[in-house]
């Protein structure tokens, strides 16, 4: 799984060295067919992108037309135009496609006139006369050529509009990846990761489908008035009530577009609702398990796509109406147009006749199918358009202050700055803040919870821009955020990022970070791949990680964020002095810590509350002033009892490097790696690895499973029924005109007779039965076309409900094997295309295999010899199309895996955002980026070029199919009647446009169910245990709150390593047990056991229950865990302590006030209906991890479990919050696991954990006392003062 660098790629695509016949013929794709025939095609065979289809040059050239644009928009005073860029970027190669399109329907408008000349000759066919028989050849022939012309125009324009379609797609998604990484925190406010995935996934594909049709707006209207002129010229004036029929259908289908462009409008916002809620459940389903609330959010997501699918529905009636259209259009103006002609007494021959009947058909698929398509599509593409505009316009981060190239004057000043992350509230984040800091000084920031500390490192990062004051930095920055973030890749990238290995100042920084012995317990040592979000690695490890990326960086500046709350006392000791005091003696750093005992070594000291210094100063100074700068502290909350907090949870981009994410990502990602430009840079290592996918044809098992997801098996037949009777219908139609012709014929030829009277009665009989026949058409094609939809939009709707139930039921070990991006893929684009696109290809792919079956049938009743060419044709379309589909499926589900890297790098760069832009590392995240694209434009520009070569080898044999049918016809001529010929030579001339749109329905259809079958996958996962079982535990248990643990092993996977090694501990009933050990013992594993997030083996038992016993959700709920990583979700303050409304506003306040939230929480506009930005962003890391304990006081179970829930929480407020939890509690069991050892020094007994094995279990004054026990080392760490404090 190593990465390969894009440019490398061995494949080079033989379409550059091709000469034209095998460009024209697409046979520079034989050698690729040749290998998919004979085994299942992998990426490596994919031909390497195109130079001038690269991500990187499509994306540059847009954002430089783009950027032009802003610009003359500033200057104009007026909104920047998006499409006005595309046009300036495409226009060029977009028109000459639009002459190809044009060439290409004119010569559709000529075959009538030359079918026309052929029925003439028949119907005044005289042996004798040769010349007219030449000339009739030659018609012929004529007839063929056409045909033949327009078979090539159409796959020249076809691939290259869809090739244009596909850059201009790849130039806007590379332009959506550059803003993302550059938007600021106020903007990352206003979007959220669901949108900007459904930007990615639905927006873009409008304009890859727009171009396909938007010059048929123009070209289809000339047409029409092409064909006027020559129906004129065959009938005269009865032609324009046939016309008046396509106006009427063109006006109502330019309606229906408007309503589309609304309709898309209205569901792109559902399904950015339900994408965002989708990504906030994955990401934080660890803690939705351990909440038990599973059922909740499913119910809140289903009915988002309730609502999502009640607009589809009626966009799929409106797209079935428009199909109907195309169905019956030109029978309905076939059948006007004679019906006026009759009225008005006019004569009609067949040739006539028939040239009429061929250029209605040839207006057929402009007039009724591509330019409503095109008025649907731009009208999307508009909408789509101005959303991606939007999100282009955000605000980005103002680099104000310049980092300039270190010079050796490395310095940070900040002078009288005051700024506001919301200009709304009428208190600035930050105010009249003024330090200065040289190199080899340590400047240490103390505060109480969203004091602001976190706003001053983004100030000085340049994030916060001043209203006042000025800061100036010089010299490059590293930072640590405090919610650590890890990519997909090794250990060792993740700490490179972008760097070259040197060995000896990588094993420095390694010793620095004491990373030495996590790196020994790993697998594969720094080598090992960490998944996406870090799921192999412990939060200290991870923290640690962070730090080891930033000091091998080897900046000026130092930002550490509270790097050391996330990690043991001991390796806290060992983190400042090694790394530091030490490694980063001579560099300026700024650490925000709560972390006390540190505070003497610091250079200086700034005390913020509220945003103000309160203190500032070096610790001598402090003491020789009488200060302790502790008790200093404790005094300045004292001060505000009880809520040390201020009220300034305004939007920042706090560190939480874009979303407090779970560290159970899922794990995933590279094929490739991207190349940046720093001289001593390399790449930045992502390691992905492509999802499994399924082999061989869709089983009719995935058909069924879609067909009847929604509906009763007798509605199937129902349809199929209404299909047949559709068809027949439409049959009759054209086999009543050709004995209706052959009758005027006959007629014509003795009008001069005595025949008046039978004239009369056969019209009578002939009009009374073709309007009937007529209605029939309308009504059965629009009935089947809304049938249909209906049943396939509700199957999407069904299958997308059972994934979702899957989903939320699989153990959280599928989580961290598969990557977000990967989860969403299905959810976004995979449903997407069931929601949007299958039902229109299988009713179109059903209309128009239903077609030729009916054109084939009627031709061979008419003209029996016919079967002759038609059997052999139709085995070698047989033959060939099978041929195909081997390769195609193969091709398709290469592309739908090579997207979903692209979704999990943008997901995993959003969290990231914070380092990526502290590093200056946008451009290297871009080459990235750009390179995962290159990988899916590989496999759907194969996608584009596979199905041209079928569709040309169809169209070939359809040339040749028609020739044979017109120059067989003029051999026989004395034997058929012309009705019989005409009715022939009409239909084969459709066949080519038909057989190939057939073909290439069929084709995409199948394609298509590879998205159902992919979600379908998902159905059907393995699920952790029943929620419930029939044996219910009783109400009130556990009544007693006792845990016995016997023999327990614990591991995350089968296949995985023993993390927690046969536990035996006993926790009594109500017992507060404190929880001890080194990053990566096994304590937040001991809580997955208890809540069986994987089946521990051996037993656990609660209160006399064995736990194994009874459902999860009985097992969870009665227990409350506050996790270590807080997760919120969008929506109010209300909804995220209360999601399900089970309790007063009273107890809600009441429960903040306990954890100290209450003030900051009164003076926010809203109070508790202020909404909270995507994961809680607009609260600082400390405010997140109070508001998950505020959950945990309004639960009031027996058993509570806190996970190092307040180690971003000052001292203070966490004394606070225990002394609350003590009283609340009393009565409780209580387990805290913890890294502040003085949090737990009054529980009744203490565990210390290390390897995943309990090493002592006793009373903190035994272990205290105890000098060889590991608790009294750890103590030791603390200090000489903390640890003689603790001991007492």
């Amino acid at each position: 799984m190593l990465p390969v660098h894009p440019e490398v790629k061995p494949n080079a695509s033989p379409l550059q060295g091709a000469n034209l016949c095998s460009r024209l013929f697409v046979w520079w794709l034989n050698p690729l067919f040749k290998i998919g025939h004979k085994r299942r095609l992998e990426e490596d065979d994919m031909y390497s992108v195109l130079p001038e289809d690269r991500s990187r040059h499509l994306g540059e050239e847009l954002q430089g037309y783009w950027d032009q644009e802003v610009l003359r928009a500033e200057k104009d005073a007026r909104e920047p135009s998006l499409t006005r860029a595309i046009i300036k970027c495409y226009w060029k190669s977009y028109l000459v496609l639009g002459i190809f399109t044009f060439l290409e329907e004119g010569t559709k408008v000529v075959q009538p006139m030359f079918l026309g000349k052929i029925v003439s000759y028949v119907e005044n066919h005289d042996p004798t006369d040769s010349a007219a028989l030449y000339e009739a050849y030659g018609y012929a022939a004529g007839l063929s050529a056409c045909v033949l012309i327009w078979a090539i125009l159409h796959h020249l324009y076809f691939y290259h509009i869809q090739r244009v379609g596909m850059r201009l797609r790849v130039a806007v998604c590379h332009m959506i990846y550059h803003k993302a990484l550059h938007l600021s925190s106020l903007a990352m406010g206003k979007t959220t990761t669901g949108q900007i995935v459904n930007l990615l996934s639905n927006d873009v594909n409008k304009l890859d489908q727009v171009t396909m049709f938007l010059h048929f707006l123009w070209v289809g209207p000339l047409q029409a008035i092409a064909v006027t002129a020559l129906l004129w010229m065959e009938i005269g004036i009865s032609c324009l009530a046939g016309m008046v029929v396509l106006i009427i259908l063109l006006l109502l289908q330019s309606c229906i577009g408007k309503l589309f462009s609304s309709l898309w409008n209205k569901t792109a916002a559902f399904t950015d609702d339900r994408i965002r809620t989708l990504s906030e459940v994955i990401t934080g389903i660890r803690t939705i398990k351990m909440y038990a609330w599973e059922k909740p959010f499913e119910d809140l997501i289903t009915s988002l796509r309730r609502k999502e699918i009640s607009k589809i529905l009626r966009s799929s009636f409106l797209r079935g109406m428009n199909l109907a259209s195309f169905f019956t259009a030109s029978k309905v103006m076939v059948f006007v147009t004679f019906l006026t002609n009759v009225l008005l007494d006019n004569m009609i021959t067949a040739s006539q006749m028939f040239v009429v009947v061929t250029l209605y058909e040839a207006l057929r698929f402009t007039g009724t199918l591509y330019f409503p398509m095109a008025v649907e599509k731009v009208s999307e593409a508009v909408v789509s358009i101005r959303r991606i505009k939007n999100f282009l316009l955000l605000d980005e981060i103002s680099q104000c202050n310049s980092q300039l190239p270190s010079d050796g004057k490395t310095i940070v000043n900040v002078q009288d700055f005051t700024a506001s992350w919301d200009k709304a509230l009428e208190k600035p984040t930050l105010q009249g803040l003024s330090f200065t800091v040289r190199p080899g000084e340590l400047l240490a920031v103390i505060g109480p919870v969203g004091a602001g500390k976190s706003s001053l490192l983004s100030a000085v990062l340049g994030e916060l821009p001043p209203s006042q004051g000025l800061v100036s930095v010089h010299g490059r920055i590293a930072c640590v955020s405090q919610q650590p973030w890890v990519f997909s890749g090794t250990v060792r990238s993740n700490i490179l990022f972008g760097k070259k290995y040197e060995k000896e100042r990588y094993e420095e920084v390694i010793k620095a970070c004491g990373l030495e012995e996590d790196l020994q317990l790993l697998e594969d040592g720094d080598l090992t791949v960490i998944g996406d979000g870090g799921t192999t690695l412990s939060a200290g490890q991870k923290a640690r990680v962070s730090l080891a990326r930033a000091v091998y960086q080897d900046a000026d500046i130092y930002l550490l964020d509270d790097p050391l709350s996330a990690v043991d006392a001991e390796v806290s000791r060992h983190l400042f002095e090694q790394c530091i005091r030490q490694a980063l003696q001579e560099k300026i750093t700024i650490l925000v810590t709560h972390q006390l005992h540190f505070l003497e070594d610091a250079s200086q000291i700034l005390i913020l509350k509220d945003g103000k210094v309160v203190k500032r100063g070096t610790y001598s100074e402090f003491l020789k002033s009488g200060v302790d700068v502790i008790s200093f502290f404790k005094r300045e909350n004292e001060e505000t009892e009880p809520s040390p907090v201020p009220g300034t949870p305004t939007l920042r981009n706090q560190t939480s490097s874009k979303s407090s994410v779970q560290s159970q990502h899922s794990s995933r990602p590279s094929m490739k790696n991207a190349a940046s430009e720093g001289q001593d840079a390399e790449n930045i290592q992502v390691t992905l690895s492509l999802e499994s996918r399924l082999e061989g044809k869709v089983g009719f098992k995935t058909y069924e499973n879609y067909f009847t997801a929604s509906t009763h098996r007798f509605i199937i037949i129902f349809l199929i029924l209404v299909n047949i009777a559709a068809q027949v219908a439409y049959i009759l139609q054209d086999w009543w005109l050709s004995s209706w012709a052959n009758e005027q014929s006959a007629l014509y030829a003795e009008v001069y007779g005595k025949e008046i009277v039978a004239e009369e009665v056969d019209l009578n009989w002939y009009l009374g039965v073709y309007p009937a026949l007529t209605i029939a058409t309308i009504l059965f094609g629009i009935t089947r076309s809304l049938l249909i939809f209906y049943v396939l939009v509700n199957s999407s709707q069904t299958l997308h409900k059972k994934m979702l139930e899957s989903i939320l039921r699989v153990p959280v070990l599928f989580f961290n094997r598969n990557a977000v991006g990967r989860i969403l893929n299905r959810f976004s684009k995979d449903v997407g295309h069931m929601d949007d696109l299958l039902p229109l290809t299988f009713q179109d792919f059903i209309q128009t295999f239903l077609l030729v079956i009916g054109v084939v049938g009627v031709m061979v009743a008419v003209i029996p010899w016919i079967v002759i060419p038609v059997v052999p044709l139709g085995i070698i379309f047989f033959v060939l199309q099978r041929y195909f589909l081997a390769t195609s499926r193969d091709v398709k589900r290469l592309e739908c895996t090579t997207w979903s890297p692209v979704f999990s790098h943008l997901a995993s760069s959003l969290r990231g955002l914070w380092t990526i832009q502290a590093y200056k590392a946008q451009q290297r995240f871009q080459d990235l980026f750009n390179a995962q694209q290159d990988l899916h434009s590989e496999a759907w520009f194969l996608l584009l070029t596979t199905s041209r070569w079928l569709a040309v080898r169809l169209d070939v044999l359809c040339a040749i199919f028609v020739t044979i049918v017109a120059f067989v016809s003029l051999i026989l001529a004395e034997t058929l009647a012309p009705g019989q010929v005409g009715l022939v030579l009409s239909l084969a001339l459709t066949l080519p446009g038909m057989i190939q749109w057939c073909i290439r329905q069929s084709i995409e259809a199948e394609n298509m169910m590879i998205s159902v079958e992919r979600v379908i996958e998902y159905t059907d996962l393995e699920k952790e245990a029943p929620w419930e079982y029939k044996y219910r535990p009783p109400p009130d248990w556990p009544q007693t709150g006792r845990i016995d643990f016997v023999h327990v092993n614990f591991r995350y996977s089968l296949d995985g390593p023993l993390v927690l090694k046969d536990l035996t501990p006993l926790i009594g009933s109500s017992e507060k047990l404190g929880i001890v050990g080194r990053t990566g013992a096994g304590k937040s594993s001991l809580i997955s056991a208890l809540f069986r997030l994987s089946e521990p083996e051996g037993g656990i038992q609660i209160s006399g229950i064995w736990t194994r016993n009874i459902g999860l959700h009985d097992l969870r709920k009665k227990m409350s865990v506050v996790p270590q990583e807080p997760v919120l979700f969008t929506g109010t303050m209300r909804k995220n302590l209360d999601p399900f409304n089970e309790h007063t506003d009273e107890e809600l306040w009441n429960a903040l006030e306990e954890v100290q939230l209450k003030e900051a929480i009164e003076v926010l506009p809203g109070k508790m209906n202020t909404e909270l930005a995507e994961s809680g962003l607009n609260l600082s890391v400390g405010q997140r991890q109070l508001v998950s304990l505020a959950r945990v006081f309004l639960r009031k179970n027996q058993i509570l479990i806190i996970d190092k829930a307040t180690s971003n929480v000052d001292p203070r407020t966490d004394e606070l919050i225990q002394k609350k939890i003590r009283e609340k509690f009393a009565k409780c069991t209580v387990i805290t696991i913890t890294h502040r050892l003085g949090t737990i020094t009054d529980c009744e007994s203490i565990m210390v954990l290390d390897s995943g094995t309990v090493k002592e279990y006793r009373s903190p004054r035994a272990l205290v006392q105890n000098t060889k026990s590991l608790f009294y080392k750890m103590v030791q760490q603390l200090g000489k003062d903390k640890a003689a404090e603790t001991a007492k």
